[in-house]
């Protein structure tokens, strides 16, 4: 037996004894050692997003290979091991296209499977990558940046640009170092909580600026808009100001996940005056290779992005950290 955390239905999550699983052909079982509370998660613990319920939540995780199943040559128990949870089948039509992230038939651990907010869970070997000697709760970035990487993709920026990020959290701050290795010259990240720009200030980024009274000191360093504007919060309002801090012909990527129901209000004539490109990203494709190199690299560092550690039952305490700007950045579980 083993502890796990389940979200029976919308508001309600609770931890509970389930059975141990096992690994069948072509699985490994995960021993979880460090799991990260994402923003979607949260979204589905509210209801706002999609989900299966009963769920056990988490997908950004690394752990521990206790058991290897038949037909899987290249793990052994005691690999240490960071997980891709985007599964696709390979055949459909996006399968084909190489666009798995639109798979037909697309599952997820933690979101439509069980996933890694519990002491153990069975995945693919296909979707494991093995991580040697980085410290699982690095290893457990992988697939927050391997998003990270194929939005930066979408976005392409290119040598000399300016790139503006909105929203400092892990994400915001994720970005902002990838814009940098892309080869942007200045890289502004706006925010209205200080520690947060502190610390992005301290990871590379130029300008590091305090929007509590609004965008106007973002104006002011970046007179004319930015060559890129990427939204890391997900809030409407935040989202509609993107068309107004983009230059003429500029480009801006939507990765902040908003509630599915939610509306942003933006002017379509703006759009079409100023010549831009609006881009937006959903999770990744098989990035995992290369998000992993960075980390090992350390050309995107992540260890101080993680500002909580908790217990699994601490999954409560985390959302309201995280419904609270001032109180949190990555936070983990370990399970």
């Amino acid at each position: 037996m083993m502890r796990a955390l389940v979200i029976e239905r919308p508001g309600r999550a609770r931890v509970v004894e389930t059975s141990t699983p096992s690994a069948g052909e072509g699985e490994v079982v995960v021993r979880v050692r460090a799991c990260g509370v994402c923003g979607t998660d949260v979204h589905i613990y509210r209801g706002e997003y999609l989900g299966d319920y009963p769920v056990v939540p988490g997908h950004e995780f690394a752990g521990e290979v206790v058991e290897v199943g038949p037909g899987v040559p290249c793990f052994k128990c005691g690999d240490r091991v960071a997980v891709e949870p985007n599964l696709s089948c390979g055949r459909c039509r996006f399968c084909r296209l190489s666009e798995q992230n639109f798979c037909e038939n697309w599952r997820a651990i933690g979101v439509t499977l069980p996933g890694a907010m519990a002491e153990y869970t069975v995945v693919p070997a296909t979707a494991a990558f093995h991580i040697g000697d980085l410290p699982y709760e690095s290893g457990a970035f992988m697939e927050p940046l391997s998003c990270v990487l194929h939005g930066m993709a979408k976005l392409d920026v290119r040598y000399g640009e300016s790139v503006l990020v909105i929203g400092a959290g892990p994400v915001g701050i994720l970005l902002a170092q990838v814009a940098r290795d892309c080869g942007a010259a200045r890289v502004a990240i706006a925010d209205r909580v200080a520690s947060r720009l502190a610390l992005a200030r301290e990871l590379g980024a130029d300008d590091a600026v305090d929007t509590g009274g609004g965008f106007g000191p973002v104006e002011r360093i970046l007179p004319g808009g930015a060559d890129a504007v990427i939204d890391a919060t997900g809030v409407p309002s935040v989202i509609a100001r993107t068309v107004g801090l983009a230059r003429h012909g500029g480009r801006i990527l939507l990765f902040g996940v908003a509630p599915s129901d939610a509306v942003a209000a933006i002017k379509p004539f703006e759009v079409f005056r100023k010549g831009l490109s609006i881009f937006s990203s959903y999770t990744s494709v098989r990035n995992s290779v290369q998000a992993l190199d960075l980390i090992r690299s350390g050309r995107v560092e992540v260890g101080r992005l993680v500002s909580h550690r908790l217990p699994l039952d601490g999954f409560g305490e985390a959302v309201g950290l995280l419904g609270d700007p001032e109180g949190a950045m990555k936070i983990q579980l370990a399970p």
